[in-house]
């Protein structure tokens, strides 16, 4: 549809209210923008229709901040009975899309991104982990002095400041966070084994801190923007914004030393 989202969001409720079909579309996360007066209405309406939205963050590269979603995460986790996905790699992707092929009375959104991304996943689960919302990714043998949440392409940054932490005799686990929406829907047990008791808590997003505090309390360490994004190559912005497996290690560090 081009940019002409908000049309094409309002189209796909009314498939779906007269049904037989299940309504999806492929679009810039940036430009959910347009289509949040039909994302609200369909949340209502609890219709189910899946907006598959790409280039998530400053990976977007060189189109520069027009281009580049950093507040969308969390205006879209704040619309109500809508389950916002930002899957981390190929399989919590199959996952999300299951979930919200099997969610027939709610809206969802996927939020994929433009880079490649390293395989976080690569053994077989029967259960669907991403319908935890939230789960512990890589775990601790010993007790965890730092845990560090992730959703996205993030997770991969998370699982390399894990290495790095292991590496200089820190105990450290990862949780990926795939939907905030379906964590809340967990048993307070649940919720508070993944949260752990971690004296360290860091949370890595491309994105604004609004929410996460969830997860690591406020006085959690959050590594990600403050800011609108910049053009140029997403490595460079990475590195530029400091949203880097270097910056959670050091960020780990100066909390443990404090």
């Amino acid at each position: 549809w081009g940019i002409r989202e908000h049309g094409m969001a309002a189209a796909m409720n009314g498939m779906a209210l007269h049904g037989g079909m299940i309504p999806y579309s492929g679009g810039f996360l940036i430009f959910s923008d347009y289509c949040r007066p039909s994302l609200r209405l369909a949340a209502l309406m609890k219709q189910r229709v899946i907006h598959v939205m790409t280039h998530d963050s400053i990976g977007l590269g060189e189109d520069g901040p027009t281009h580049q979603p950093v507040e969308h995460f969390a205006a879209l986790r704040a619309i109500p009975d809508l389950q916002f996905f930002r899957p981390a790699d190929v399989t919590e992707t199959l996952e999300c899309w299951q979930l919200a092929l099997e969610a027939d009375d709610t809206p969802s959104v996927l939020a994929l991104t433009r880079q490649n991304l390293v395989a976080q996943r690569k053994s077989y689960e029967e259960e669907n982990l991403c319908a935890r919302g939230a789960y512990v990714l890589i775990d601790s043998e010993d007790e965890a002095a730092v845990t560090i949440f992730a959703s996205g392409s993030e997770v991969e940054i998370a699982a390399d400041a894990h290495a790095q932490l292991t590496e200089a005799d820190i105990a450290a686990r990862v949780v990926s966070v795939p939907c905030f929406e379906l964590f809340e829907t967990q048993s307070e047990d649940y919720q508070a084994s993944v949260i752990g008791g971690s004296p360290v808590k860091i949370a890595v997003e491309a994105g604004i801190r609004m929410g996460w505090d969830r997860f690591i309390g406020n006085d959690g360490t959050f590594v990600g923007m403050s800011s609108f994004g910049a053009s140029g190559p997403y490595k460079a912005l990475y590195e530029h914004f400091g949203i880097t497996a270097e910056a959670v290690v050091t960020a780990a560090k100066a909390k443990l030393d404090a």
